[in-house]
This record gives structure tokens, sequence and C-alpha cells, in this order.
């Protein structure tokens, strides 16, 4: 089994790529392994560096890149509105212009519904695609639940994280996260899990408040070839546990990817 790393990474290469929503940040770790497939993360609801830890945790594997959307983070602002398939067609773009082979491709919380988005509208792009966090559960899907159940998750412990957040949250702003959420609550991840042809892998915190198991489950059921893996910890599981996740997706990638399982670093 290859080594997992979560220490903060030495350096990482950043690109800045000019897309028709707008300019996409992009921050690749590690170097290319053969045969195995690179894996692609998107940011969160607003922010990204949060995943830093998580991201390089598959570094041991493979390549990583940990992707921003127009707007947000460390992106070029967005060249119009953007729904969740409009941020979607940005990672196509970027997708394009970084000429990977096939990928895994993995949404965290918000993400989630953009990836599942990109996997539907480039089937030949992506071979693995990866809901950690899905949202938005149909117990969440308005404005008073969502703030009351994010609330409920955020009482689990979890340090330094708020700190992480606040800069990338003041860049975006109160109009643009408004817009955000209202994109993502009126957007049906189980509509879109349908349409997409590649394996799809739920993983799901177990003390997550703002989803339920049962609809992570579902999720995997919904998909033409899914599967489901509970993680430690709530929502931001990847900031309490950022290796959690590497073993399933590392699994996940060398059944449906072609690669050796025994890959070492």
């Amino acid at each position: 089994m290859a080594a997992m790393s979560t220490d903060p990474p030495d350096e990482y290469l950043v690109r800045h790529v000019p897309t028709p929503q707008g300019r996409i940040r992009s921050r690749t770790l590690g170097h290319r392994r053969e045969h195995a497939p690179p894996v692609v993360s998107l940011m969160g609801m607003g922010v990204s560096d949060y995943l830093i830890p998580a991201v390089h945790a598959h570094t041991g594997w493979t390549q990583a890149h940990l992707v921003d959307l127009p707007g947000l983070a460390g992106s070029g602002p967005a060249t119009h509105p953007l729904d969740v398939a409009g941020y979607a067609r940005s990672i196509g773009s970027w997708l394009d212009a970084a000429d990977l082979p096939p990928v895994v491709l993995i949404g965290n919380s918000s993400s989630t519904q953009v990836a599942a988005h990109v996997a539907a509208m480039r089937p030949h792009q992506v071979c693995v695609l990866v809901l950690a966090s899905p949202t938005v559960d149909p117990k969440a899907r308005s404005w008073p639940r969502i703030l009351f159940f994010w609330n409920k998750d955020s009482q689990y412990p979890l340090p330094g994280l708020q700190q992480q957040h606040t800069p990338e949250w003041a860049r975006a702003g109160v109009r643009q996260f408004v817009h955000l959420i209202s994109a993502h609550l009126g957007d049906r991840l189980e509509e879109v899990i349908g349409e997409v042809r590649c394996p799809v892998l739920v993983l799901r915190g177990e003390h997550d408040k703002l989803s339920t198991e049962s609809w992570a489950r579902r999720l995997a059921g919904l998909a033409a070839d899914g599967r489901f893996a509970a993680m430690p910890g709530p929502h931001s599981f990847v900031w309490t546990a950022p290796a959690a996740w590497c073993e399933p997706i590392r699994q996940a990638a060398a059944r449906e990817c072609g690669f050796p399982n025994d890959a070492q670093s």
C-alpha cells in the first residue's frame, strides 16, 4: 500500500488558466506516477486552502490537483453569474487545458454537485467520481434549514478551521456567498447522478449533521456503479482526518482506472 502523507507540502505548482467562465487557479502537488490516474479535487463552499493537507495525502500514490472555481479563493472573477452547471463547464475547460489522462474527480461538500455535472458532461475525462460529504441533502434544502444544520455541524471540534476559512470567506464577500448557496440549493445532485457513466464513490463523515447516511447511501444506489464508505468525523472530515479518504479513493482508482492495486510511493 502506498504511504500517505499529511505533512504540509514543501512546495506546489500554481497555475492560472483562462476559461470562458473566468480565470481558474489550480495547485499541483506531487509528481505523475506511471499508470496511476491523477486526482483532481475541487474546492469547497467558497474555500480551498483547508483541503491542501487532504489533497497532499494522495501524493503517496499519484499526482494531485486542487482546483478553485471562478470568482472564489485564488481564481479570477467570474465573467458572469454562474449556476452549478456553469461552474462545471469551467472545470471542463480547465481539464481540457490541463491535458490529463482520465482523472479521479473529487468534490467536497458543495463541489460534489459541480463534480457530478462535470462527470456527466465529460465522461471521457473522468474515470472515477468521488462525492465527499455530498450536498444538498433534501432535509436541508432551504435557507433556514441549511443554516440550522450548518450550525449544528460546526459544533464538532474543528481546531483552526474557521481561522483557515476567514480570508477566503472575506474575499468571496456576502453577495457572492448568497448567490453560491442559492445556486446549490436549487441543484439536485440525485438527478445528475443518473447521468454519470463512471463509477461513483460516496464518502460521508459519521458525525455529519449536514447530510444523512441514508441520503449518501441513496446517491451511491442511484449511480450505475456506486459504493459508499463511512469516514471518521463531521462534514469537514477532511480537516480532522486528512488521510482518511486516501485508501478508499486509491482502491477505487485501482479497481476502475486500470493501475496496480499495490502501487507504492
